[in-house]
């Protein structure tokens, strides 16, 4: 039996949520007056005379007020070089344009359906959850492939369609970060990491590689999959109970031609990864340090190397499966691609400026500096302070959708403050995705919550926020919990997160 007044609260507080939600302005705005606000903050500070000691030097550190002569001098000719050089709008476009064919070519969405079409009815959930996960290597793509294929394959097995969609958006948005692979997210989140982690140590910052979160998160990807996957079973799926519904549904299996296309694909796969490692594992290769595999060019050419990887198999797809007949329609897809990053672009442009000035200002690390002798004053440091800093991003992510937005506005003061706490920048990032990945579900401003909302009511009409919420509500919880005991684990036991990447920093003077 529901009761009321529970239900009451719980809508109230969902309500309360979307209502101050959608009061915050468009990220691109947001950007926009936090680079303002950082302009009259120099002014101010500065004018106070508040300094701090770089304790890696001794040096004192003042803020740079932006509203002196030298200061609107630089505001004027910075703008284009804060643009131009925001550290993941290369690296974001290059990853996406190898993407795009892998996506517009069809073989990132035959690769799904394969999948989960091709297992056992008893792993059914497991294959579902389990490729949500890893489509993350297509960016948004498993949203509006993969929820609405849970919910078709579940009714097409007599089960409930909505427990398929849950277990389908769970894998895709509450374990985002985890993957076997690389994504367009490492990129992102890494280059905004390291200009964070240059103002206390630049030469530290650049040994941050773009695998730093790499070996913890294929660890992930399983312990997400058998957690989704017992939600589902022993949760949701009996809470939803039996479906009643007249919508009927049949699976859309591959085609012989898609199956084609995919072997082919897998072939260009091999054959790529066997010519780039040519590259790589010879003696005197052009990629290969002898000295140092970690500092070698392979890992500095991650992004030319994933945009090969994807283009190659996509290509290669869209040529057996007719997607792609000749040249242009390569090019069309480029140029697709690009045009929905034009958002992103925009967004690079005040974004850049934000980050450029809190970091020419000093604020960065005057806030660091301050803030962690004020935490060490009160004790507060150890697991207290990264459970805190998860509840804190978490709570954030209710609000803002957008990973890259929260991170390039979060990292430019957490990641320089828990250095000097003596936590790595691989580790705060880290933290990071865990939060930001788990509360995706339960947030009604998520850009695509809307949509799986819509996929949700074909099957039952009643469906709402709330409704959505409710269900996705004990993965959100189940994957917090578990993720974050998984990475005091991991703390606990020193296992290296990536390659040469710890959890505490060390100066590297």
């Amino acid at each position: 039996m529901e009761h009321p007044e529970k239900k009451g609260i719980v809508m109230r507080i969902l309500d309360w949520v979307e209502r101050i939600g959608n009061k915050l302005p468009h990220p691109i705005t947001l950007f926009a007056v936090f680079a303002v606000l950082v302009v009259l903050a120099s002014w101010l500070i500065s004018r106070l005379g508040v300094e701090v000691e770089d304790p890696a030097t001794g040096d004192t550190v003042q803020v740079v007020n932006l509203l002196s002569g030298d200061g609107i001098q630089y505001l004027f000719e910075s703008m284009v070089e804060n643009f131009v050089g925001f550290a993941p709008l290369g690296t974001v476009l290059v990853t996406m344009l190898g993407i795009g064919v892998a996506e517009r070519s069809g073989l990132i969405s035959a690769m799904l359906r394969g999948l989960v079409t091709s297992v056992p009815r008893s792993l059914m959930t497991a294959a579902l959850v389990f490729a949500g996960i890893m489509s993350s290597m297509a960016s948004d793509a498993g949203y509006v492939v993969l929820t609405p294929l849970g919910a078709v394959l579940f009714a097409g097995l007599g089960r409930h369609p909505l427990a398929g969609l849950a277990a389908s958006f769970a894998g895709v948005s509450a374990g985002y970060s985890a993957n076997l692979f690389l994504t367009s997210l490492d990129p992102l989140l890494t280059d905004l990491t390291k200009v964070a982690a240059e103002t206390i140590d630049p030469a530290y910052a650049d040994g941050i590689l773009l695998t730093m979160n790499l070996y913890f998160m294929i660890a992930s990807v399983f312990v997400l999959t058998i957690v989704g996957t017992l939600v589902t079973d022993k949760i949701v799926e009996p809470r939803l109970g039996t479906y009643k519904g007249k919508y009927q549904e049949e699976v859309d299996y591959l085609t012989s031609t898609e199956k084609k296309g995919l072997w082919g694909s897998l072939i260009a796969l091999l054959v790529t990864l066997a010519l780039l490692s040519l590259l790589v594992l010879p003696s005197g290769a052009p990629l290969r340090d002898s000295d140092n595999f970690i500092e070698s060019p392979f890992f500095q050419t991650l992004v030319p190397i994933l945009l090969i990887l994807f283009f190659v198999p996509g290509l290669v797809f869209g040529k057996i499966t007719k997607s792609i007949k000749n040249d242009k329609d390569v090019a069309n897809q480029l140029s697709d691609t690009m045009n929905t990053m034009g958002m992103y672009i925009v967004l690079a442009f005040t974004a850049g400026q934000f980050v450029a000035y809190f970091n020419h200002t000093n604020l960065g690390k005057v806030l660091a500096v301050s803030g962690a002798e004020f935490l060490d004053s009160i004790g507060f440091t150890g697991i207290g302070l990264i459970l805190a800093f998860i509840l804190v991003a978490g709570l954030i992510n209710l609000f803002i959708g957008s990973s890259s937005a929260k991170w390039a506005i979060m990292a430019p003061v957490f990641v320089p403050l828990m250095m000097q706490l003596g936590y790595s920048p691989e580790l705060t990032t880290l933290a990071y995705r865990i939060a930001d990945s788990t509360t995706n579900i339960i947030s009604p401003l998520m850009p695509y919550f809307a949509i799986v909302i819509a996929f949700a009511q074909k099957y039952d009409k009643k469906v709402g926020i709330g409704t959505l919420i409710s269900t996705m509500l004990p993965y959100s919880i189940a994957f917090s919990i578990v993720w974050t005991i998984m990475l005091l684990i991991w703390m606990l036991t020193g296992l290296p997160i990536g390659p040469d990447a710890g959890f505490f920093y060390e100066p590297s003077n």
